[in-house]
């Protein structure tokens, strides 16, 4: 039986490490969590805020999720998006869920994040 979700993983390009950093703690306001040592040999970053976590491990041959993506619940969404935008991020809000405001954005390597709160 599942229980919780427990991470979501995103890949990453090599050497993107500092880049994923800025924006997950700095703009989205997440917390890096250490990886275990034998993890951390194989590169990327873990981030947490709460009970979410995201995890970016390197790809070698990466290409960026543009479809799939993590749905964030945030609250005081408005003021969320001008936090992002206000650290370089580009928001695209999108209607199209009913009873929740949403809109998506792109880390610095190219993933697609969805942000939504319930109406």
């Amino acid at each position: 039986m599942i229980t919780a979700l427990d991470h979501v993983q995103l890949a990453a390009p090599p050497g993107s490490e500092e880049r994923l950093r800025a924006y997950y703690v700095d703009v989205l306001g997440m917390t890096e969590v250490p990886k275990p040592p034998g993890l951390a040999r194989r590169g990327g970053c873990w981030f947490r805020a709460g009970a979410v976590q995201l995890h970016l491990g390197i790809e070698e041959d990466f290409r960026a999720a543009r479809k799939a993506h993590p749905g964030l619940r945030v609250t005081g969404i408005d003021a969320y998006a001008a936090r992002l935008e206000s650290g370089g991020a580009s928001v695209v809000w999108d209607s199209a869920l009913p009873g929740h405001k949403r809109f998506y954005a792109q880390d610095p390597v190219g993933n697609r994040l969805e942000f939504l709160e319930p109406l």
